[in-house]
């Protein structure tokens, strides 16, 4: 396969683990990524476990002249788009430097995408553009927009961009991937989730304290109307997520014009049961506090990914068990990540 796909964002957590995906299927891949909050680290351990090298280019998708410069040098087939700031408490207080990072990144991108004739785009959204599910499980043609914050506002406005450049021009092919819970790591061990600081999500911080790094995991809310009274949510394996991204790409091959796709397993877990999980697998206690609900959060999300099984012929092939096994073995491996 002669294929060149441009992959932002690919030293990311998601980002690397479809990027190295993308080589094992034989794709050329070219990484741009500003390293803002990743490490190339990932990228040197992908080339170790692929046995394949890829090109990398640091750089801010915002930068049009880079962009350009990118495109004209090499014959780039696709776009997979990852790049852009991702931390909800952050977007809240920071929304300008979310909508220039998220929706003008895009932006750019897009232009940059046009000048070179390039018009295959899959992009990486996220289920909170839904916001409080109608009904469960959530399927495609649910309400979308409602969501609680910039951060998840500007993954709605850059879907709906999308969606208009389709619709103006037939030569695009967008693939709008609206995932789940992303979690797990590679089982080599080798690349994984490196949050910088205090984790936004729950497995890392899990992680954590089961290593003894932190002391307690808070659990925001143990009154919701679930079976354990916390929240449930659909986990995802980050290498079954990273697939999907690759059935996507193909699929867009026969599919001109803006698809919407959800990745998620369908069914959903419990915080307290992925705790006690976790303790089963790491042979460790996690000390867990309870406090009042977050502003925004919903009792249960989960997918229905019955149209990704259909039209791309994908479905989540990894469990609970496999995504904190991998995830605690990258921890093992890894106690601050990719600094040591």
């Amino acid at each position: 396969m002669n294929s060149t796909i441009l992959v932002t964002g690919g030293a990311g957590y998601i980002g690397s683990h479809t990027a190295l995906s993308l080589l094992d299927a034989g794709y050329q891949v070219i990484v741009i990524d500003n390293l803002s909050n990743s490490s190339d680290i990932s990228l040197q351990r992908i080339e170790r476990i692929s046995g394949k090298a890829l090109k990398f280019i640091k750089g801010d998708i915002r930068d049009i002249q880079l962009l350009s410069r990118v495109f004209n040098e090499s014959q780039i087939n696709a776009v997979v788009h990852f790049a852009g700031l991702k931390a909800v408490g952050e977007s809240v207080k920071q929304p300008l430097q979310y909508y220039d990072n998220n929706v003008n990144g895009t932006l750019a991108l897009c232009q940059a995408m046009v000048q070179a004739g390039v018009f295959s785009l899959v992009f990486s959204s996220l289920a909170t553009v839904y916001g409080d599910p109608m009904h469960l499980p959530i399927d495609e043609t649910q309400p979308a927009g409602k969501t609680t914050n910039p951060y998840g506002r500007s993954k709605w406005i850059v879907e709906q961009m999308l969606g208009d450049l389709a619709a103006s021009d037939a030569r695009w092919r967008v693939a709008l991937l609206r995932y789940f819970n992303p979690i797990g790591a590679h089982p080599s061990g080798l690349i994984g989730e490196n949050p910088n600081g205090i984790p936004n999500n729950l497995l890392p911080f899990v992680a954590q304290v089961a290593a003894g790094k932190r002391p307690a995991l808070t659990v925001f809310g143990n009154d919701y109307d679930t079976y354990d009274g916390t929240g449930v949510r659909d986990y995802i394996h980050v290498m079954d997520l990273a697939n999907g991204h690759l059935r996507a790409l193909e699929a867009l091959e026969q599919k001109p014009g803006c698809h919407v796709w959800n990745l998620g397993t369908g069914k959903g877990y419990s915080v307290l049961e992925v705790v006690k999980t976790f303790e089963a697998i790491s042979g460790r206690s996690i000390s867990v506090e309870f406090a009042d609900r977050r502003l925004g959060d919903v009792a249960s999300c989960y997918a229905s990914p019955a149209k990704a099984l259909h039209e791309l012929g994908w479905t989540a092939k990894l469990g609970l068990e496999e995504m904190i096994t991998d995830t605690w073995r990258w921890q093992v491996n890894n106690p601050d990540g990719y600094k040591n």
